[in-house]
């Protein structure tokens, strides 16, 4: 397999027909002037040493050695072939809450905009552990399978909004039972889910899926997001009401966040404006086993473009040693 590094440069073998045609015409423009002396079949014997086929032949090596020149600028690659690649690291499963609530405005500047920041530096952050994204609201599903491709992992959690689940409400305990099932199969003890919540759960019992983690060896760590004294949750430009039209109040529920990850083996932390919360529970993260992975990916090229330069010089030589006039055979002097 071949690969052109700068592929760009190929463009350039456009102009190598145009040296054909700029010599023709070149050559026309002389016979032009060489008939305003006279004409054209004795201004040929006046100067029999000049050589017209010896100009093609001269076009002809400067665009072989162009060719070369131009192939070499585009630095043709070889060897490319796939091979395993071995890390070491952990697998980081994120749970974050796409619900309304999360729109309060007690951070900037929200607390889903904030969390997605702090979930972003967190990613700048990792080398070789892999991270996983799960949004969850009323129900849970995985945004982002476990990964060590970074770029990748930041752009997905750009697209995040509220409507990322169509269903409302805060079903924690089925996104840590999403976030179980979604680690690779070459994971087994180092393993760690990361809640980013509110914590004001109305659906299933996230401390029995954070049991079942534990039992599992996953650790489950809690990130508080949000007040206990509460605050409204703008939506549409208006504050959102329930249905006798009272103005709804989330408030964080620490009580819960910190059984879950009592009952996870983890590390509850209450994210605020400064420090969200990440960076302790990354520290008691890396206190953890790493574990070997293992991933294909390719080998380097091997670079090529330095044979096609000396082939070009080879001919730029020989095209510049070549003389318009005809060799001189002389038998006797």
């Amino acid at each position: 397999m071949v690969n052109f590094a700068q592929a760009q440069y190929l463009l350039l073998l456009l102009l190598v027909p145009l040296f054909f045609v700029f010599h023709a015409v070149m050559l026309r423009f002389r016979r032009r002037r060489i008939r305003r002396f006279g004409d054209e079949q004795l201004v040929k014997e006046i100067m029999p040493s000049y050589s017209a086929s010896k100009g093609w032949v001269r076009v002809s090596l400067f665009a072989i050695a162009f060719f070369f020149f131009t192939i070499g600028l585009s630095r043709p690659q070889i060897g490319a072939k796939l091979k395993e690649h071995q890390t070491k690291g952990v697998e980081i499963m994120i749970a974050l809450d796409v619900s309304n609530s999360m729109l309060a405005e007690d951070y900037s500047p929200d607390r889903l905009e904030r969390a997605k920041l702090a979930i972003s530096k967190l990613v700048d952050r990792l080398r070789d552990d892999r991270i996983g994204l799960i949004v969850f609201a009323g129900s849970s599903f995985v945004q982002l399978p476990v990964t060590t491709d970074y770029v990748s992992a930041k752009m997905f959690l750009n697209s995040i909004t509220t409507e990322s689940v169509p269903v409302q409400g805060t079903a924690i305990g089925d996104a840590i039972n999403t976030a179980i099932r979604s680690f690779s199969l070459q994971s087994e003890k180092s393993r760690a889910i990361i809640v980013i919540t509110d914590g004001e759960n109305h659906e299933d019992d996230p401390v029995a899926a954070a049991k079942q983690a534990a039992e599992l060896g996953i650790r489950v760590f809690t990130i508080g997001v949000g007040s206990p004294q509460g605050e409204p949750i703008p939506v549409d430009g208006e504050l959102l009401r329930d249905k006798n039209g009272e103005i709804v109040v989330t408030k964080l529920d620490e009580k819960l966040l910190k059984d879950i990850a009592a009952a996870g083996g983890g590390l509850y932390v209450r994210a605020e404006n400064s420090e969200f919360g990440l960076n302790p529970i990354v520290e008691n993260i890396k206190k953890m086993d790493e574990e070997e992975f293992s991933s294909i990916v390719f080998e380097e090229f091997d670079e090529q473009y330095m044979y096609f330069f000396g082939i070009a010089l080879v001919f730029f030589v020989i095209e510049m040693l070549i003389g318009s006039r005809r060799a001189k055979r002389r038998l006797f002097n």
